[in-house]
């Protein structure tokens, strides 16, 4: 597919890597920003350590115009998270007073003042400006470097979801590629993905622009079901429709030559 803008996602989290917490922000992210027309190029997940987050973010700066780091904002000795950022960026950590204000009002409304630990959480690298949090307590953070833009989000998926979707997708938006993505597919039944690959090889070489994979659910023999996934970029939504039908017709016309079904359709 063409290039376009890259992206990468950084989640922080000894939780994440001991298998305590399924890792579902950067499946909910990398779809985001597919759809918003990024390439995702990593998804990395770093324990709670400055100086492993500093050490991914500095490899992002330069290389993706976006990178997004979940996790480690909150009060707690180990939210180290925009710790880390700042190291990469070669700044210190600095009291911003519009995210004190966010903290102070979220605790205000429950009675509650404020403490060393909850000011913390308004410790924003240098030159960083605030993301307003509409579910939680911690401020997300966002900061252009070597040219990238660095977002740090919350690790509750709530609170993630909903602070990209009120503060931050307005900033992808304006830096997004210009275009349109879409994403359909259907689900395959009684055909094993060997049988289906060359279809999936000949659905793929429609366009540059169109991205078709296939996802094996059960068993390759019995009783097979193959998900096809096809992703187009075009320079109108009409456009992209019409090369992501264009691939996924020749797939249809292999899961009728082998016999097949299909029992799941998602338009585009």
């Amino acid at each position: 597919m063409e290039e376009h803008p890259r992206a990468w996602i950084i989640s922080v989290g000894n939780e994440l890597l001991i298998g305590r917490t399924i890792n579902t922000n950067a499946a909910w992210l990398g779809s985001r920003l597919t759809l918003l027309g990024f390439e995702v190029e990593r998804v990395v997940t770093v324990p709670d350590r400055v100086e492993d987050i500093a050490e991914e973010v500095g490899r992002a700066l330069g290389r993706a115009r976006v990178v997004i780091t979940t996790g480690g904002l909150g009060p707690t000795y180990d939210d180290v998270t925009l710790q880390g950022v700042a190291m990469a960026l070669g700044r210190g950590l600095k009291l911003h007073p519009g995210a004190l204000e966010m903290v102070r009002r979220f605790y205000s409304k429950r009675g509650l003042g404020l403490t060393e630990d909850r000011v913390k959480m308004a410790m924003l690298p240098e030159g960083a400006e605030p993301l307003e949090n509409p579910v939680g307590a911690a401020p997300g953070a966002v900061v252009e470097a070597r040219g990238s833009l660095v977002a740090s989000l919350p690790g509750v998926p709530s609170e993630m979801e909903a602070m990209f979707e009120k503060a931050l997708r307005p900033l992808l938006e304006e830096i997004a590629p210009p275009g349109a993505v879409v994403e359909c597919g259907i689900a395959v039944v009684g055909v094993p993905e060997s049988s289906l690959a060359p279809y999936i090889k000949e659905a793929s070489r429609v366009s540059p622009r169109v991205y078709v994979k296939s996802h094996p659910q059960g068993s390759e023999i019995g009783k097979p079901l193959v998900r096809v996934r096809v992703l187009a970029r075009a320079s109108t939504l009409e456009e992209a429709r019409a090369e992501a039908l264009k691939a996924l017709e020749k797939v249809r016309r292999g899961v009728e030559e082998l016999g097949g079904s299909i029992s799941e359709e998602d338009s585009c």
